[in-house]
């Protein structure tokens, strides 16, 4: 089995960090630093994402096997797993399936609840690219454009281009793999699943992920729960506000 690749920063108890859907560890590079000073933290790319291997099978499963993997491979003990949208999903249901190997658990702006399917015009657009024409970052950019209007969006797709070959762009992601299970992404966490220590739950004021409502829910898989808001900022909060971000983790991990 391969080994999910990983920058690795810094001493101490084990942080291991889990990006996004469409993202990559590379995202996560500036607070990575930040908290490598203080842990050593793991910044992993999660299969078919960044520079991890790809595989036309792709499920929550999969992920929570592959972090086992890992964790058993670099022979880590009590890891604190902080994991944002898809990579909270995959974070929640390890801490459930592996209990013993998690100290404590970070989730960023995702609940454990099914969401529908609503990345249809990303995988459409991103789709919609030929790198024999569009052959530079601006033809990308302005291909996609034509269904992804928010500028921040297609900046952080456009990380994931990169030059395979001399004159051929390609995605870093298998977005084969993705298109074909992109109903894996939005699934709930098993019922009747709990993980009984601490857990923190970090929303952005901005974003519908997770609401008041879902409060019930998160507390009957996780009744150590606590919920951390940052107002004005979206789903990417950690990304929108940094330094809060940080203190927060900080503060819960103290």
């Amino acid at each position: 089995m391969e080994i999910l690749h990983s920058k690795i920063i810094g001493e101490g108890t084990p942080l291991l960090i889990l990006h996004g859907y469409f993202g990559m560890g590379d995202n996560w590079k500036s607070l990575g630093n930040k908290f490598g000073k203080n842990f050593q933290t793991h910044i992993i790319d999660q299969r078919n994402h960044g520079r991890s291997f790809h595989s036309p099978e792709f499920s929550y499963d999969h992920l929570v096997e592959d972090l086992a993997h890992y964790i058993h491979y670099y022979n880590l003990e009590q890891v604190v797993v902080l994991g944002h949208s898809m990579g909270g999903k995959t974070a929640m249901l390890f801490a459930v399936k592996y209990p013993l190997l998690v100290a404590k658990l970070i989730i960023v702006d995702i609940a454990p609840r099914y969401y529908q399917p609503h990345h249809s015009d990303i995988l459409r657009a991103l789709n919609s690219v030929d790198f024999t024409i569009q052959n530079s970052r601006k033809l990308v950019d302005q291909k996609i454009s034509e269904l992804i209007f928010d500028p921040i969006t297609r900046a952080f797709l456009l990380k994931n281009v990169y030059w395979k070959e001399k004159g051929l762009l390609a995605y870093r992601f298998n977005l084969q793999s993705l298109t074909k299970n992109n109903e894996e992404v939005g699934k709930a966490l098993p019922s009747f699943t709990t993980f009984t220590k601490k857990t923190l739950f970090l929303s952005g004021g901005k974003s519908e992920y997770i609401t008041k409502s879902e409060i019930p829910l998160l507390k009957k898989h996780f009744p150590e729960a606590s919920i951390q808001t940052i107002p004005n900022v979206g789903h990417w909060l950690h990304a929108e506000s940094p330094d809060i971000f940080y203190e927060l983790v900080m503060n819960f991990l103290k």
